[in-house]
């Protein structure tokens, strides 16, 4: 982690440099999920169809207000966007070509903020702002954590966020879950995902019955016994 100097002046005492540590910026994960822990094609039958999911469009029947604000609300702090490649794409397909004058906030912020890509594919990133990451996922995500920059926000991208997950590179999520069972599907939680305590700081439920969370990390698994004690 980069450390910087800053002048300060104690009581008492003289001007003098002092060693400050900047806080290195957040990568946060945000997902639509079902109750068996689906993430695949939640916003239509189009968007990814891969190994016969015949689900595709599974979040819009839920969707309303509240989960529409709390979004607004996520994108209304600094962000940069990361994104697994297949979601890039897809992204990269509608937000730019949403009309400038159908003052969609949305839009208007993906198409301006930095656009952080892993892929390992040939062509071109065309929307503007994307920059494509270089070598290891893990390491080339570490480093842009320790650049200077707003916060990392992910949206989809399941196979990267898996090894993000596995690389205990994630502080944040938050989860839309949704109240259905797909029983197939790409899945945001691999058995190789680093053991950790997640601390609840958000909850919401929509009149649908979605769960609106915000889970923040909070150290190592804590463990205990039921068992009989002295």
């Amino acid at each position: 982690m980069s450390i910087h100097a800053q002048i300060i002046r104690r009581i008492n005492e003289p001007i003098g440099f002092v060693p400050v540590e900047r806080a290195m910026r957040k990568l946060i994960i945000r997902e639509f999920i079902s109750l068996d822990g689906v993430i695949q094609a939640p916003g239509g039958p189009e968007e990814d169809p891969s190994d016969g999911f015949r689900f595709g469009g599974w979040v819009v029947p839920y969707s309303d207000e509240a989960a529409s604000q709390d979004l607004m609300e996520q994108l209304a702090q600094p962000f940069e966007l990361l994104l697994g490649r297949r979601t890039y794409d897809i992204f990269a397909g509608y937000w730019p070509r949403v009309p400038a004058e159908a003052d969609n906030r949305i839009a208007d912020a993906f198409n301006r903020v930095p656009k952080h890509v892993a892929t390992h594919r040939p062509g071109a990133l065309d929307w503007q702002n994307s920059h494509a990451l270089q070598g290891d996922l893990a390491d080339a995500v570490r480093a842009l954590k320790q650049r200077d920059g707003a916060d990392l926000l992910t949206f989809g991208s399941g196979e990267m966020v898996q090894q993000l997950l596995a690389a205990g590179l994630v502080e944040e999520l938050q989860l839309l879950i949704f109240p259905v069972l797909l029983g197939r599907g790409r899945r945001l939680f691999g058995d190789d995902a680093l053991a950790s305590s997640f601390k609840l700081t958000r909850s919401a439920i929509t009149a649908d019955g979605v769960l609106v969370t915000r889970y923040a990390r909070d150290g190592e698994v804590r463990t205990g016994s039921f068992g009989a004690r002295d």
